[in-house]
């Protein structure tokens, strides 16, 4: 697990990032593997008392914004209801359980009533055994049935780690019970000699949607004794099925229900979710059914104390001479080490892959200079991992073998590590629910618990900890996901007719869209119906499945291989391939670095080779727009506010070297790379040459107005949509050839959409009133990352005019509908 080999160039790269010497006053255990304080230590410090540590010194004092403090909250319990089997309730009581809490049990009425219901309760309130007890008990009834099979369920969790973490607890539970459950995973870690015996005689299978829609619906015949008995599907950790993901995972789970028709079963779908709002309409959404919600939490909940911390300004300065905050990698990375010092059990959430290598590097370095024996006890965790790697981190974390994690969302959902004292979120994740998902994850035990939101420097994060109010006191948002999304449903019409045939009772399930598109997909040459059964078929030889790239990922990831060795390091989403990995870039792998020689697109491969370089790569891009047709527009004075169907046409042209201490840009390369074009969904307003006037703003500074508005409207939409800025992209012009006018758009960044345009739509007064306030509140003074400067710029952040956009922006604001 240690990354001891420190590339060359490493201590620059620290440097930087304004990494300093941290200066610890925690006394050091003698052996922190044994002495490691424990969830019932009475000596285990308080949350307050390990922020006060962290936070001493004047310099540090400073950059704590907000601090908001949750009282503990009493459990309220109750009695499981008395149909379940007492076998799984002295199986439960043997866990140490005695009582449920009273959502699990009202959930478990729902279920064995069999109600479909979703349990949206927070981080460690119980839900897995809310809909587990039920299940284990009606497994443990279908194993006596005389002939036949009995009873089976289907376990979806959104990642592999989560259904690996689960299939233990399910042993745990169920060993008391024999082999009455017979608990599996299947996925794609799982062996193939192993799979035939999981089809045969597993009655609690676990998977992904990903394995569903490939491997298991397209192949039913060979699980038509399991669906025939499917009695359950548990879908967990439904609140990440949102935009095209989401829409995917809802038509998948419809060729399901479609096929478990077929075979003469109809099972009840139990959900769980991270608190969130309306979870009963977002599931229904999802599943296509009435769903009941459970969403009273009855759990007791220690202290948590979060603070807000905004790293401090530096010396240096970026683009156009603007100031630049210490990075939020940088600052948790001394955090991350701070508290392995102090021997808190400490998970770090960061955006990106190299984020989190970047933190782990960094704070292995860091306590190297306390002791080495630290160092080996923090690393990295996050996707594109091979499943060896992954597995060997989760087994260290859950024994202490491991103080401090860098991770990221890979590690969010799920894996149950008890224990764990604190969590540092580097950057806001993106929504409120994945903000309070992460800071679940410390004190899962009953003990209080830190969290500790890092800011990064872009407009969001700096609105944030300076109005804690848009977190502690807004709820959180809704589940956007559209099923009914053409180029979402489409494929998945291709899919349900490979598996059998359809016909027109299957309209109603898929939807009101499915008519209109079944005569274009036949006369693609994709479907062809029959006169004879009045069904459409599938008329290609290769897999229908194939057509839904179910993750909106663009294709099959690529991989990322070492040319000297052969040896696969990982994988990349396809639909990032061109800004990561293209031929040049720099591209980290467990603390090593390497330098991409080859980007094969024709063969999805990377070839990268070892090296050490002192700079860092950005992909610079160029972007058109073109609108193809218009389903709303309302006045905003003589402006206008539309949103409608766009086509977007994306192309790298080129990546930037950046020396790794200044950022001073060392030059740039062209690239020859092919453009990409989406259709998709977009809100867009226009402003007249009058509105230009009123807001004093000229010719020359409108186009950076423009470009400044752009930038942090994509910065503050994840406030009011369930996105984050990667999932969005926009573009300005001040003069577009569709509307003739200066136009700012802002669209999904999927095909088809996503509803995160749609939803900046419905709230765009709320969400350009904080945008302005975002960017007049700067202390800057001509535009800095904390604002209008955005890190995913095509154009090098040229040109922006900050005070043109807060004009610009009040004028259109005053002509808004209300």
């Amino acid at each position: 697990m240690a990354f001891n080999h420190l590339p060359a160039g490493v201590h620059d790269a620290l440097r930087a990032l304004s990494v300093t010497p941290v200066t610890h006053s925690v006394p050091m255990a003698k052996n922190l593997r044994s002495d490691r304080p424990s969830a019932s230590a009475p000596d285990r410090p308080s949350p307050g008392a390990v922020l006060d540590r962290l936070a001493s010194g004047p310099s540090r004092a400073a950059r704590v914004t907000h601090t908001e403090h949750l009282p503990p909250r009493p459990g309220r319990h109750a009695v499981w209801p008395d149909r379940i089997r007492s076998e799984v309730i002295a199986a439960v009581q043997t866990a140490g359980i005695a009582h449920p809490w009273a959502h699990q049990a009202l959930a478990a009425e729902h279920a064995l009533d069999g109600d479909s219901v979703v349990v949206a309760t927070g981080t460690a309130s119980g839900k897995s055994l809310a809909y587990l007890v039920p299940v284990l008990s009606t497994l443990l009834d279908g194993s006596e049935a005389p002939n036949g099979r009995g009873a089976t369920t289907l376990y979806l969790s959104p990642t592999k780690a989560l259904a690996a973490d689960q299939c233990r607890s399910v042993k745990e539970l169920s060993q008391p019970l024999g082999t009455a459950i017979r608990p599996a995973v299947y996925d794609g870690d799982t062996p193939f000699e192993e799979r035939e015996w999981v089809r045969q005689f597993g009655n609690y299978v676990l998977t992904n949607p990903d394995m569903l829609h490939r491997g298991i619906l397209p192949s039913h015949p060979r699980w038509s004794s399991f669906l025939k008995a499917l009695k359950y599907v548990v879908i967990d950790e439904c609140h990440t099925y949102r935009g095209v993901f989401g829409s995917h995972v809802a038509q998948v789970l419809r060729r399901l229900r479609r096929i478990c028709a077929r075979y003469g079963s109809d099972p009840v779908f139990l959900l769980a979710s991270a608190t969130s709002a309306e979870p009963a309409a977002s599931a229904q959404r999802l599943t296509g059914l009435p769903v009941l919600e459970v969403a009273d939490d009855a759990s007791p909940r220690g202290e948590l104390v979060f603070a807000l911390w905004e790293p401090p300004l530096t010396e240096m300065q970026g683009e156009k001479g603007a100031p630049v905050r210490r990075t939020a990698t940088a600052e948790t990375a001394d955090l991350l080490t701070d508290l392995a010092v102090q021997g808190v059990r400490s998970v770090a959430f960061v955006r990106s892959r190299r984020g989190a290598e970047l933190i782990s590097v960094i704070a292995q370095e860091r306590l190297a200079e306390v002791d080495r024996s630290l160092a080996r006890r923090v690393a990295a965790y996050r996707g594109g991992y091979l499943s060896e790697e992954r597995r060997a981190l989760e087994a260290a974390l859950h024994s202490g073998e491991l103080l401090g994690l860098a991770a990221t969302t890979a590690l969010e959902l799920g894996i149950d590590v008890s224990g764990l004292d604190a969590v540092l979120i580097s950057g806001y994740p993106g929504t409120r629910a994945s903000l309070w998902q992460q800071a679940g994850r410390a004190g899962r035990s009953g003990q209080g618990a830190l969290a500790v939101l890092v800011a990064r420097d872009d407009p969001l994060d700096t609105y944030l900890v300076h109005h804690p109010e848009a977190l502690f006191d807004q709820p959180v948002e809704s589940t956007v996901l559209d099923p009914d999304n053409p180029y979402v449903l489409a494929p998945h019409l291709c899919a349900a007719a490979a598996e059998i045939p359809l016909t027109e009772p299957d309209l109603e399930l898929f939807g009101p869209a499915t008519g209109e598109l079944l005569p274009q997909l036949e006369a693609a040459k994709l479907l062809r119906r029959r006169s004879a059964t009045k069904a459409w078929h599938w008329t290609r030889r290769e897999s229908a499945a194939d057509l839904a790239d179910i993750r909106g990922e663009g294709g099959p990831p690529v991989q990322v291989v070492e040319t000297g060795t052969g040896r696969l390091l990982g994988t990349v989403d396809a639909g990032s391939a061109h800004t990561s990995v293209h031929d040049g870039a720099v591209h980290l792998h467990q603390g090593r670095t390497y330098v991409v020689k080859k980007l094969d697109l024709d063969d999805n491969v990377a070839l990268v080779e070892t090296a050490n370089p002192t700079y860092s790569t950005t992909a610079r891009d160029t972007t058109a727009i073109s609108i193809l047709e218009t389903d709303v527009e309302v006045p905003w004075g003589d402006g206008r506010l539309c949103y409608g169907s766009v086509e977007v046409t994306n192309q790298v042209v080129g990546y930037l070297r950046r020396r790794l201490i200044t950022g001073e840009v060392l030059g740039e390369t062209k690239l020859d790379l092919p453009p990409r074009t989406l259709r998709t969904r977009a809100v867009w307003w226009t402003v007249t040459e009058d509105q230009l006037d009123a807001a004093r703003v000229n010719p020359e500074i409108l186009g950076g107005a423009l470009h400044a508005a752009e930038h942090a409207s994509i910065g503050l939409l994840p406030l009011f949509a369930t996105c984050d800025r990667w999932d969005i992209g926009g573009v300005s012009m001040p003069l577009h050839p569709d509307t003739l006018l200066p136009t700012v758009f802002v669209y999904d960044g999927h095909p088809g959409g996503a509803g995160f345009a749609e939803r900046a739509f419905h709230t765009a007064r709320e969400w350009l009133t904080a945008t302005r306030e975002a960017i007049a509140s700067c202390d800057c003074d001509a535009g800095c990352p904390s604002c209008i400067q955005s890190p995913k710029c095509g154009n090098g952040n040229e040109p922006l005019h900050k005070r043109g956009a807060v004009r610009l922006l009040s004028v259109l604001l005053e002509g808004a509908a209300g």
